[in-house]
């Protein structure tokens, strides 16, 4: 999609620059620019043909309308308000068209010079494409702040849109109305442990339920073993777990798996021995707990007082000391002892890295290599050059929806910004490691499919990665800190 946009940009510029060479492309469009100029139906048409192109940004009143789409739990109330977001979204655009419209008019003298203003903006046209090539595009959106986000957050996240949208989705009833907040409230009874296929670190593994622990201060963290976020918070729970679980505190580690071998319980007891984690972890193959919390994210913290009530949530990494903060006061733990935060570091990234990239073609990320086939293994040739964040693939793959899995020759090539880079792999053989092309290390992998760590550096770095497998091995995902 975005070559076929740099294409079509690259011809828009050529219509311009070329006045002929842009009645060519038009002389078979001709008749349909022969209606009336005021004619409803032509800009009906024009809008839903723009439709088919323009995403909005992703806000509150979108996602809840994606969110009630997705559960199939569509009703009047959700029509309405696609309609009246629909025509929100349409309103800006409308007022830019008779705005330009009457700057046309108001300066007759751009028709008068209309041969050096199209050429002038073929010329713009082609510079943007060009840019939007070697990825000079990014930089420049980056660097200019969201002038739009106060006002969306002024209309969507309110107090009375929050509440309205959470009886839309049913947020509003579950614990994931926690967020954000920044006080010790009340937000309803925890929803109960529910659809838990194994327990481990559980006296001959038996089950446990809220209902049991009532009278104990729970914290329950949604986890799963081959995060790096999730992994980077297992510090500070097990010290809080060793700290407080003598004065009434637990945490509950529900465990809901991302990738196909995470379901399997045996690699989760071992990752959990390897991990060093001793607190109850339920796990919940079918996410029946993660669908009752309303939950959406790894790591994600629910904080449970002594008589079951949900009283803060807090979604991703950091913020420990304020969510230890909340365990003590729930505790009411004395205020002269020292809390467990003031003795580990906050490994939380705070600069701008790569993001996540998942390798499958169920959720392929910033691919840049030849085409994709699935499910079965083919060829693949590495590019002369990878953009920014992009990966590419070389040698033979077999690419599944969840993993790809190395066949002769395989070698996979990436563009980074980093200071640590992992990747979750499986299977047995070695993996060597180059970077900028000189060769740092050969990984063995062997055991179960986990997340190994690739690079480490002392700060935030670019670089390009190649990694060479041996025949067998498979990858899921790249993460970065």
């Amino acid at each position: 999609m975005r070559n076929g946009a740099i294409a079509l940009l690259f011809l828009v510029a050529a219509t311009l620059v070329v006045p002929r060479f842009g009645q060519f492309l038009e002389r078979p469009l001709a008749r349909l620019g022969r209606r009336p100029g005021g004619d409803l139906g032509g800009g009906l048409l024009l809008g839903l043909s723009l439709g088919l192109v323009f995403v909005p940004c992703a806000g509150p009143v979108l996602t809840a309308v994606t969110v009630v789409a997705a559960a199939h739990s569509v009703g009047l109330d959700t029509v309405f308000l696609t309609l009246a977001y629909a025509l929100g979204a349409a309103l800006p655009m409308l007022a830019f068209a008779l705005g330009g419209q009457r700057v046309v008019e108001r300066f007759g003298s751009l028709r008068r010079h209309a041969p050096r203003v199209r050429l002038a903006l073929g010329l713009i046209t082609a510079a943007t494409a060009l840019a939007i090539v070697f990825n000079l595009d990014r930089p420049f959106q980056t660097s200019i702040p969201g002038y739009t986000n106060a006002l969306q957050r002024h209309l969507e996240s309110n107090a009375y849109a929050k509440r309205h949208l959470g009886e839309l989705t049913g947020a509003g009833q579950g614990a994931a109305r926690a967020e954000g907040d920044v006080k010790l409230n009340d937000f309803g009874a925890a929803p109960e442990l529910q659809g838990i296929s194994t327990w481990l670190n559980t006296p001959d593994g038996k089950p446990l339920t809220l209902k049991e622990l009532h009278g104990t201060v729970v914290l329950i963290d949604f986890w799963t073993y081959s995060c790096i976020n999730c992994l980077r918070t297992l510090p500070h729970l097990n010290a809080w777990y060793e700290t407080y679980r003598r004065k009434g505190f637990t945490i509950i580690g529900v465990h809901t798996p991302e990738f196909a071998f995470e379901h399997v319980a045996a690699n989760v007891r071992r990752a959990v021995s390897q991990l060093g984690v001793r607190y109850p972890v339920p796990l919940d193959n079918d996410y029946a707990t993660w669908n009752a919390y309303h939950n959406q994210y790894w790591p994600a913290e629910y904080l449970i007082d002594k008589a079951g009530h949900v009283r803060h949530a807090h979604f991703g990494e950091g913020e420990y000391d304020r969510t230890e903060r909340l365990i003590r006061t729930l505790l009411a733990e004395p205020t002269d002892t020292l809390p467990v935060t003031a003795k580990l570091s906050d490994p939380t990234p705070r600069e701008r890295t790569t993001p996540e990239s998942y390798l499958g073609y169920l959720r392929v990320g910033d691919y840049a290599g030849s085409r994709l086939v699935r499910n079965r293994e083919a060829a693949y040739q590495l590019p002369r050059a990878l953009p920014f964040n992009a990966y590419a693939y070389g040698g033979h793959w077999r690419v599944g929806k969840e993993r790809i899995v190395a066949g002769d020759g395989a070698r996979l090539r990436l563009h980074f910004r980093a200071k640590n880079v992992f990747l979750v792999l499986g299977g047995h053989g070695t993996l060597d490691v180059l970077v900028d092309g000189q060769r740092k290390r050969r990984l063995p992998v062997e055991g179960i499919s986990r997340l190994y760590t690739l690079l480490r550096y002392p700060r935030v770095e670019t670089h390009v990665l190649e990694l060479r497998f041996s025949r067998g091995l498979a990858a899921y995902a790249f993460t970065f800190g």
